[in-house]
């Protein structure tokens, strides 16, 4: 007997003002769904979501959650007034008795509960909000963007929590590793229309070029035909007197079909210019030691960078990537070591928190008010690698139209924010280019432009990152940063480093399962032999991850359930730690079973 859907939108209209966001829309989530929700900065992807949690009201059209289905909503901003510590909020929601859930959450995300709301940056905040609905275990978790502000550690495991979940998600992200990884089905948001294919993200782009294709042909033939109606109109005057005037009617309604038509939005006019050439070596960083206290960020590391070079920085959130950029540019002078600048250089930064952008002003301000763009005398042009524009015109160039022009910067989305502050960083010549964090909440599209014009930049790059698949695309060398001061530089982007850096050590096994834990691995290694498939061998690799995390929860639930006056204190927290350990030690029981067999088939 087929389950009800999760979610019912139907005959969903919404309007902002202009033209309308989404225009009789219907779609249904069902249970098990894994959903990549796709389409360009500024497309109403959020919005989606926002209508989709009962968040937004639409125009028309209704949305339909069956009694007892629970959906959960990541927000991006959370209101956190009401809370003294990120804790509290994230556990704000829980049942009596389930609070441990959070505290699983907190580890894998790296999320200190404890964290007052006072002093909370934006990304603890997400993160916050990410960890609170990963603890509710809704049946319909909605997430927005929630590898922002995550290490790729971090990403790994929210990656391996979702692969395992039995709820059904829909998910926002611009990280193409982590949609290929989880999307069974897309949701695809243009120019107000849902489309959807019950295929994972992995095919996305060649499916948007075939209904691309399909659409220029039948715009072409639309134009082909009014082109020929019109001839017959015009000539019609002179060959006779009476006109047939339905077929007027019908090209008037053929011209309004056409003007109906949206066009499909262009890319944006990234370009830059690499300015004079720096020298051959523009880095050399020797014997670099620097230390806040008792927090060393890096020991007697040392680094060559040469033009052309784009170097890549990872390494879990704190510690200490955007210091060890400040570093290597002389802005921070190092505990011991030197570092050596090369001559002639012209360097840009593009900054994770976009302090160069001032959220009060208008996209205009923000343009012609920066000094380094400001033309003398001029107050609606900007300077463009020396060359004057006219700020509508050069906003245009990055997809923003003539209304958003005067709109505070506060109004737009995150990558709409992050697309204005490439333009700034563009419009000034450079040779040594700092990005930290730049891919935070690009579309899939800007990203790949943005990769394009890398390429093609003819000076240097130094880029932090958590995006997997972008690391590979651009970075010639990566370097991974381990905390405690290890600094290691490998060749090569993100699966290159996985490739050559040290295997971890295996996880300590439980002594009642250690006789079955240590064969295994010892015998991991050998899966990167022929005895597997390619999803085998990655199974093996992340089991023992797995089998971490399942010993750490039973410890905690353990742990939890040691108290003898639990049972008659708390019955009910009692009762859901018995159930949840019971659950997690037969999955700890699978898990290793299955271990062992793909380890002795390797």
């Amino acid at each position: 007997m087929a389950r009800a859907p999760l979610l019912q939108l139907s005959g969903i209209s919404l309007t902002f003002g202009g033209n309308p966001v989404f225009d009789d829309l219907s779609l249904t989530v069902q249970p098990g769904d894994r959903i990549a929700l796709v389409g360009r900065n500024g497309s109403g992807k959020s919005t989606l979501m926002k209508v989709m949690a009962g968040l937004v009201e639409a125009d028309r059209g209704t949305r339909v959650v069956p009694p007892g289905v629970t959906v959960g909503y990541m927000e991006q901003e959370p209101d956190l007034s009401r809370f003294a510590t990120l804790g509290e909020f994230a556990a704000s929601a829980l049942p009596e008795g389930q609070e441990y859930r959070l505290s699983v959450v907190a580890e894998g995300l790296k999320f200190n509960p404890e964290t007052p709301v006072a002093t909370a940056s934006g990304g603890e905040r997400r993160r916050a909000a990410l960890a609170k609905l990963l603890a509710e275990a809704p049946e319909l978790m909605l997430l927005d963007e929630p590898t922002n502000h995550l290490d790729i550690q971090a990403i790994e495991w929210l990656e391996a929590e979702l692969r395992d979940t039995r709820a059904a998600f829909v998910l926002i992200s611009h990280d193409r590793a982590f949609l290929r990884a989880l999307s069974r089905a897309t949701l695809w948001i243009d120019r107000g229309e849902v489309r959807r294919r019950d295929a994972g993200f992995e095919g996305f782009e060649d499916w948007r070029e075939a209904v691309w294709a399909e659409e220029d042909e039948a715009r072409h033939k639309l134009d082909r035909k009014i082109k020929a109606e019109a001839k017959w109109a015009v000539e019609g005057i002179s060959a006779r007197r009476k006109r047939n005037m339905g077929r007027v009617r019908a090209l008037q309604s053929l011209r309004a079909e056409r003007k109906a038509q949206i066009r499909r939005q262009g890319t944006a006019a990234f370009a830059l210019d690499a300015g004079p050439t720096s020298g051959k070596k523009v880095i050399e960083a020797v014997g670099l030691t620097k230390a806040y206290g008792d927090k060393v960020i890096v020991k007697d590391f040392s680094l060559r960078v040469l033009r052309g070079d784009r170097v890549a920085f990872i390494g879990p959130n704190g510690v200490g990537k955007t210091t060890l950029l400040k570093l290597l540019t002389g802005e921070v002078q190092p505990d011991a070591g030197t570092v050596t600048l090369g001559t002639n250089l012209e360097i840009a930064v593009f900054d994770q928190t976009r302090s160069r952008l001032d959220l009060d002003a208008s996209l205009w301000d923000n343009l012609t008010v920066d000094p380094l763009m400001r033309v003398s005398g001029a107050s609606d042009q900007v300077m463009v690698r020396g060359t004057p524009r006219h700020v509508v015109g050069y906003l245009k160039d990055f997809l923003f139209d003539e209304a958003q022009a005067r709109a505070p910067v506060r109004s737009l989305s995150g990558g709409e924010r992050a697309r204005l502050l490439l333009a700034k960083l563009m419009a000034q010549p450079s040779n040594l280019l700092i990005l930290d964090e730049p891919t935070n909440d690009l579309d899939v599209e800007t990203l790949d432009l943005l990769q394009d014009i890398l390429g093609d930049y003819d000076g240097t790059v130094l880029l932090v990152s958590h995006d997997r698949d972008f690391i590979d695309r651009v970075a010639t060398a990566t370097v991974a940063m381990e905390g405690e001061g290890r600094v290691q530089a490998y060749p090569g982007g993100w699966s290159d480093y996985v490739a050559q850096r040290p295997e971890p050590a295996a996880p300590a096994a439980k002594p009642a399962v250690r006789a079955a834990a240590e064969p295994v691995a010892r015998a991991a290694p050998a899966a990167k032999g022929g005895g597997l498939s390619f999803t085998e061998r990655k199974r093996l690799d992340d089991l023992p991850d797995l089998i971490a995390r399942l010993e750490s929860e039973i410890g905690k639930l353990s742990a939890l359930l040691a108290d003898p006056e639990l049972f008659t204190r708390e019955p009910v927290k009692f009762r859901k730690a018995t159930e949840a350990l019971a659950e997690r030690q037969a999955a700890l029981e699978a898990a290793e079973a299955e271990w062992l067999d793909l380890a002795e088939r390797a």
